[in-house]
């Protein structure tokens, strides 16, 4: 049997950690079939996944960070829904009247739908938020929002400086969905927290704790994490010491038991931002795709793995510009009620 070489390389400085992983991939060998929330794949056949929803904001003007979708039938030619305005209005959800970096997620029923949002307008300043926005939903159309201040909401929170890129995935072994974001305090590094998030999406259960701090002790945004077989995978952005996309591997969210992996997971040696993973439909392959924030263009490598990724800008389309945001499977009648709010673009054909 062949151990994939990704746990062949793994670093043997935590032996438990170690040996849990190969049996893990053992089991993802033998065990090909287990679902997790990523991957939507349910019985009927007007549920099957057959699309994708692009969660995206625009711009730094403020008009600009709100909400807008986009959607696929293949995964690499992306339209605009609502002419590329956005769905939602931030100056109702928000505290600031600006949202930014938009992760959305499918709930393990399959039909629950949450996302979260950065709350926040750039025109006061990087270090000026201190909130972000849960959102709930049962049909991607209309949701239910939630502002959680950090500073207010808890204490020891006075030197607060920013909160950033919230997402949100679901913990088997805590079977609660845990929101994780990056939080600067004072002249620290931005470190990534995480709080488990009320049956209601709309609170935290308890204040927020450590999930990940790179072990040079140096700046971590924009986590991204996914579950592949019991082994998480949390691609982040260095933050004012390089321009990499990292990535760390447990299998254990919040045991601290992390293990750094070596090298960029980036094709480019731009500045960028906003990792975002996911797996195409009907297929083993994965999708890494950041946004290169200095050119204004986004970036899609593609990866069986998870590990080494190659670059197919080539085989991507968008008839917009995205700026950090997330995609999720969606089911054709999922797409047409989205299409159906929103209009259909010209290009797009449903079958």
């Amino acid at each position: 049997m062949n151990i994939p070489a990704k746990i062949k390389q793994l670093s043997l400085m935590n032996t438990a950690l170690y040996v849990r992983m190969v049996l893990l991939a053992v089991l993802q060998i033998t065990s090909a079939g287990i679902l997790f929330s990523q991957e939507f794949e349910p019985a009927a056949e007007d549920n099957q996944a057959k699309g994708y929803l692009f969660a995206y904001f625009k711009g730094n003007s403020t008009i600009d960070e709100a909400v807008c979708f986009a959607i696929s039938t293949d995964g690499y030619n992306y339209r605009a829904l609502n002419n590329n305005h956005p769905v939602i209005d931030s100056k109702i959800i928000s505290s600031t009247g600006g949202v930014r970096d938009p992760h959305i997620l499918r709930g393990e029923d399959a039909k629950t739908f949450y996302m979260v949002l950065t709350d926040m307008t750039s025109v006061k300043g990087w270090d000026s938020n201190r909130a972000m926005v849960l959102l709930k939903s049962d049909d991607l159309v209309n949701w239910k929002h939630k502002v959680i201040n950090i500073q207010e909401r808890y204490e020891g929170q006075q030197n607060l400086k920013r909160v950033w890129a919230p997402q949100t995935i679901y913990d088997p072994a805590k079977q609660k969905y845990m929101v994780y974001w990056s939080m600067q305090h004072g002249d620290g590094p931005d470190i990534i927290y995480y709080a488990y998030a009320n049956s209601e999406f709309n609170d935290f259960e308890s204040e927020p704790q450590v999930l990940y701090r790179p072990k040079n002790n140096k700046s971590c945004i924009d986590g991204d994490i996914i579950n592949k077989n019991g082994l998480f995978y949390l691609f982040y952005k260095t933050e004012g010491h390089g321009n990499g996309i990292r990535l760390a591997i447990t299998d254990s969210l919040t045991s601290g038991r992390w293990i750094e992996q070596p090298g960029y997971k980036q094709q480019t040696t731009d500045a960028v931002e906003g990792s975002g993973v996911f797996k195409l439909n009907n297929s083993d392959e994965y999708i890494l795709m950041y946004d290169v924030y200095g050119k204004g263009k986004y970036q899609f490598c593609q990866s069986c793995d998870l590990d080494k990724f190659k670059v197919i800008d080539h085989e991507v389309s968008m008839d917009f510009h995205p700026r950090h945001g997330t995609i999720i499977p969606i089911s054709l009648k999922e797409l047409k009620a989205l299409t159906s709010r929103w209009g259909m673009p010209t290009d797009i054909k449903l079958k």
